[in-house]
């Protein structure tokens, strides 16, 4: 038996300790029940200071019971509430949850208002025992308005603290996923870097493993030239030189791409002049332009065109646009090769700019967008009827970049411009020298 009372007991003060809010709440509501039943009865006789205090206490029960009431009931209601996943927002999804709880609020006090509102008119205007005593009447409108405003403070705040808990959630949320995007994006770098290096690696094997066996065969088909062999035989041997220098060519430039784009390039800077580096390769190139039937026109900068850069790499660039200006123009045609000064107001690289701009007509349709040609391996001349490998550009896109320099394309129907900015430098050299003094 004492178990039995022992387990009704515990039973029932869980019930207590899971209900306390509801149990205080109707507890309250019925004390302030009471006082009002008392103040309504003897409403007439008691001095209207008496109402006032009245009504304050009963006021205040009523208050506490309300509050207790609402919390715990939108606690059952909402306290398990999540945004739906389906929910294009959550913030929509509480916005009509208050719309709801608003327009109910507005109901219930709305009545109660034209209640305690009918009975004020009741005691002024009809036939009441309350005629001599108007502060019932007035304590009545006064209490509708004040719990009005007490439920307003305990749904509102409710819910404001719920959509917390939502906007918190939501950036929690977005913070995962941003986690998730981010890390997703770093193993793709990661796999794409790996990718890229295997690619590299494979062509810079590849070109070094080819140049050994391809210098024994350029040797022996050097030897071969120098045997009396049949005008037949001779010129079978002078095709196979012809091919074998083009392949040893592509090999090379396959071998500095490689090298290049792995960014294991080294830069040995030192003052250079634009011009006069245009100058001297046209001097190294004078036999293939001659062959060509182009016809150059050189438009060199009256300013000082002076750079820090890395003479080697600054010659490749320059003499594979002005190769690549041999293979692919018109014949007949005019190349114009053309220097200037671009001051820092007009560029995206910061300081004075030594610009180089090469125009040539090209002798094929360009069919294809400005960041195609200068794929690896990419070549505007489809039809591969021309001498190029598709790399040139290639080479010049990743030396000017290893420069610091600028390298755009422009084209205009069969107009083909390359348009380099590298920044001097010169600032640089001038602080040096400044630190040495």
């Amino acid at each position: 038996m004492d178990t039995k009372w022992k387990s009704i007991a515990s039973r029932a003060s869980d019930i207590v300790k899971r209900n306390r809010r509801i149990i205080a709440g109707w507890t309250s509501l019925t004390a302030a029940l009471v006082l009002f039943l008392k103040l309504f009865r003897e409403a007439p006789s008691t001095p209207t200071r008496i109402v006032l205090l009245a009504g304050i206490i009963i006021n205040i029960l009523v208050l506490y019971g309300i509050h207790n009431i609402l919390k715990e009931s939108l606690e059952k209601r909402y306290g398990a509430w999540q945004p739906s996943p389906l929910s294009q927002s959550p913030y929509d999804e509480w916005n009509e949850e208050w719309k709801r709880q608003q327009k109910m609020i507005i109901i219930v006090f709305s009545a109660l208002m034209l209640g305690a509102i009918m009975f004020f008119l009741n005691i002024m205007f009809g036939r009441s025992r309350f005629y001599y005593n108007y502060a019932f009447g007035y304590l009545l409108i006064i209490s509708v308005g004040v719990q009005w405003t007490g439920a307003e403070v305990t749904v509102v705040g409710y819910l404001k603290e719920k959509l917390s808990q939502f906007v918190s959630l939501a950036a929690e949320i977005n913070r995962k996923k941003m986690a998730e995007a981010v890390e997703m994006e770093r193993q793709s770098m990661e796999k794409a870097a790996k990718s890229e290096q295997l690619k590299v690696d494979l062509i810079s094997n590849v070109s070094h493993d080819l140049k050994t066996p391809l210098t024994s065969m350029v040797g022996y088909i050097e030897l071969l030239k120098k045997e009396e062999l049949s005008p037949v035989c001779q010129d079978y041997v002078n095709v196979i030189s012809s091919r074998a220098e083009k392949l040893k060519e592509m090999i090379e430039s396959l071998f500095s791409l490689a090298k290049a784009s792995s960014g294991n390039i080294e830069l040995h800077k030192e003052v250079i002049d634009m011009n006069r580096l245009i100058e001297q390769i046209f001097a190294d190139m004078e036999d293939k332009i001659y062959k060509s039937g182009l016809t150059f026109v050189k438009q060199l900068s009256g300013e000082d065109t002076r750079l820090v850069t890395d003479n080697a790499h600054m010659y490749r660039i320059c003499q594979n646009l002005i190769e690549n200006a041999l293979k692919y123009s018109a014949k007949g045609t005019r190349v114009f090769v053309k220097t200037f000064v671009e001051p820092e107001e007009k560029s995206l690289l910061e300081g004075r700019k030594i610009c180089l701009e090469i125009t040539n007509t090209a002798g094929y349709m360009m069919d294809f967008e400005k960041e195609d040609i200068i794929e690896r391996f990419a070549r505007g001349d489809k039809s591969r009827s021309s001498e190029g490998n598709g790399l040139g550009l290639a080479i010049v896109s990743t030396y000017t970049g290893a420069l610091g320099g600028l390298f755009d394309i422009f084209i205009d129907c069969d107009q083909f411009k390359v348009r380099l900015a590298f920044p001097d430098g010169m600032d640089e050299i001038a602080n040096q020298e400044n630190l040495i003094k």
